[in-house]
């Protein structure tokens, strides 16, 4: 998810998507605990998102 995307959610939306996003990472390092993770690069691209959703609430926060 670009940055450009997450800026245009609301708050709400943002919250949510946060959300999702951690749920995904978790199943993603069940998948690998388990051997059945075939893309191993998601794994990197869903916390990457993560730390965006994250900037963009502080930002939000401080202003």
């Amino acid at each position: 998810m670009k940055t450009k995307e997450i800026r245009d959610l609301s708050t709400t939306e943002i919250q949510s998507k946060e959300k999702e996003l951690k749920e995904e990472l978790f199943n993603l390092r069940f998948q690998l605990a388990t051997g059945q993770l075939e893309n191993t690069a998601r794994i990197r691209q869903v916390r990457k998102a993560i730390a965006r959703v994250k900037t963009i609430v502080r930002e939000r926060e401080l202003a």
